[in-house]
């Protein structure tokens, strides 16, 4: 055994394991929870936006996006250097804290892969497959590359300068993935019968069960950024089930005096709008905290939804309305609720911090919202220059299945895989007959 092997703590090492595997299930079950949301004519679409996430990212992770992110700090706090490029020096014996480098950088890895899939829900119906899969690896080395760096990275300026804090990605995944989700949105403009159109969920048993996948695997997003298997990651576990509840809760609510009747998508939605206001505080409030955050997403968030029907921007899933409005929520709580027993030292202003500390949430919160939503809105214009970011009007009016993926959810004579495809289905007129909410 060498030296540096002798560091590694191996309950710290099972533990991140696990959480690794917890946070890459959570893409498959934001591909349930976004797939039973839109209609049937766009399920299987839905489903691969979010799967061929899993490469794309992993592949540009490797090769360049982990030593930019980690490899140290190169230009002044705002992005690493490439000296890890494609895995490099780094083995089996290499350390992080306690547990193997190569482990801490696929634990990152399944963060960049589920940001970059949440983008996916505000451009729903209406995105080219194609496109997303230019999209994807460029903005994961564009954006979530740099602000990772900002926030987790050696000599990052948000940290390790400003000194905001963010325990597992308030800013990273969910504010820089709602920003993105906006700007994007504003790009491809509104889907065909926005505001006129009944655009329900297809299938809410699969909402749920996907929601219940990322409550799952919310566990190991949260604990697992401890980094170990401590009573930091036992704290943090505990905020992200109690913050879970108080925004189902808060969501259901707000359903039931509004609109007379608390739903099973609400139910969903609250939950995952707690668990987004959770990510960056988890490691830094007390469980009171906890609770109050999930509530306050909760119930903010239920109301947030509705914006953009007031704004007139498209937002599908409402990326921007849980994501965006959750992860400012949940940071921005941080500087009320701060512990000094959670944070070592940082204390939040009903603990006796002052206003420092929501000064410095704020302004982390404004630089990485201004620039997540600057560098996706010029490159979604960009990719619609070079190669068009929207599908035809005659592709989304008959479903991204059949015309971009040649299947349906429901119709097994794939092109290319068994029997023919009738002409009714290429003509749409089958997918017409599914899809009862088109």
């Amino acid at each position: 055994m060498t030296l540096a092997a002798a560091h590694v703590n191996t309950g710290d090492t099972a533990w991140l394991l696990a959480a690794t595997a917890l946070v890459l299930l959570m893409t498959p079950g934001l591909a349930l929870f976004y797939g039973g949301m839109v209609r049937t004519k766009s399920v299987l679409n839905m489903l691969m936006m979010s799967f061929v996430s899993i490469a794309l990212v992993t592949v540009v992770w490797l090769a360049a996006g982990y030593s930019l992110a980690f490899g140290g700090d190169t230009f002044a706090g705002l992005v690493g250097g490439l000296g890890h490029s494609g895995m490099r020096g780094l083995g089996p014996d290499s350390v992080h804290g306690t547990v193997p480098t190569l482990l801490f950088a696929t634990f990152q890895l399944t963060f960049a892969i589920v940001t970059a899939a949440l983008i996916s829900g505000a451009v729903a119906d209406r995105a080219k497959f194609s496109a997303w899969l230019v999209f994807v690896p460029v903005w994961t080395l564009a954006v979530y590359v740099p602000v990772a760096h900002w926030v987790w990275g050696p000599g990052g300026w948000i940290v390790d300068r400003l000194g905001a804090l963010d325990f597992a990605g308030g800013m990273p995944v969910e504010i820089a993935s709602g920003a993105s989700g906006l700007a994007l949105c504003l790009v491809l403009g509104p889907r065909l019968g926005f505001k006129k159109d009944a655009m329900r969920p297809h299938n809410l048993p699969m909402v749920i069960l996907g929601a219940g996948l990322l409550w799952f695997g919310w566990f190991g997003f949260n604990a697992g950024s401890a980094l170990g298997a401590n009573g930091l990651a036992a704290a943090a576990f505990l905020n992200t089930l109690a913050a879970g509840c108080t925004g189902l809760l808060g969501w259901l609510f707000v359903e039931q005096r509004r609109d007379g009747h608390p739903t099973t998508l609400g139910a969903a939605s609250g939950a995952v709008a707690g668990l987004v206001a959770i990510t960056p505080s988890c490691g830094t409030v007390s469980l009171l905290g906890a609770l109050v955050v999930g509530l306050a997403a909760g119930v903010v968030c239920s109301y947030a939804v509705s914006w953009k029907f007031r704004l007139n921007y498209d937002d599908s899933l409402d990326v921007v309305g849980v994501h965006l409005v959750g992860g400012v929520i949940g940071t921005l709580l941080i500087g009320l609720f701060a512990e000094r027993a959670m944070t070592g030292g940082t204390e939040g202003l009903f603990y006796g911090g002052g206003l420092v500390p929501l000064g410095r949430q704020l302004l982390a919160v404004a630089a990485v919202a201004l620039y997540a939503f600057g560098v996706t809105y010029g490159l979604g214009r960009l990719l619609d220059r070079v190669m068009g970011l929207r599908a035809s009007e005659d592709q989304e009016h008959t479903g991204l299945d059949l015309t971009v993926h040649a299947e349906t959810a429901y119709d097994h004579g794939v092109l290319g895989h068994g029997a023919p495809v009738s002409h009714s289905v290429l003509t749409g007129t089958s997918a017409q007959k599914v899809d009862t909410q088109a």
